[in-house]
């Protein structure tokens, strides 16, 4: 069913808006995924806060120019599909990687964050970093980890006076 011109427009106008405001996104293809694996592959997303479309590459393309994104055009050739991540600009790039893992048909083709291309290895690499949770734990117990070692010798010299 071919779409109208203002059905066109209105879909460029959302997808330019996610281009916007996602924090970070991945361009995959799909050609050759199961629908089991797609299922799995969308709920990981949701799960994730991450939007994920299949989207006409011409529409993404149009809409990038009107967003001033460029240097996708090779990515945009064959079936295409958008990740954006909302929140988490590490989300989609972490599913993305997890599941291509695991499914062979689900290919990165690159992405972007912080108005940066990104090819395959740098996505490959944003998912390993760990969640902003996962660092901020690591760098608390770095902090206190003197402190505890301070009160432990204080504790120690004590009770020797003590005794």
């Amino acid at each position: 069913m071919a779409l109208t011109k203002e059905q066109k427009a209105a879909q460029i106008e959302e997808i330019a808006t996610l281009l916007k405001e996602s924090k970070s996104f991945v361009i995959v293809s799909y050609k050759g995924i199961s629908v089991a694996d797609d299922t799995a592959l969308r709920v990981k997303f949701r799960q994730a806060g991450v939007t994920y479309k299949v989207l006409k590459n011409r529409l993404v393309r149009k809409a990038m120019e009107q967003v001033g994104i460029t240097g996708y055009d090779g990515a945009l050739e064959g079936s295409s599909a958008l990740a954006f991540s909302m929140t988490d600009p590490l989300a989609g790039p972490k599913v993305i990687t997890e599941m291509a893992a695991t499914v062979k048909a689900l290919e990165v083709k690159c992405g972007r964050m912080d108005d940066l291309y990104l090819d395959v290895e740098k996505v490959n690499a944003l998912a390993k970093i760990p969640s902003k949770d996962t660092l901020l734990a690591q760098l608390l117990g770095m902090l206190l980890s003197p402190i505890s070692g301070l009160a432990v010798a204080l504790n120690q010299v004590a009770e020797k006076k003590a005794q």
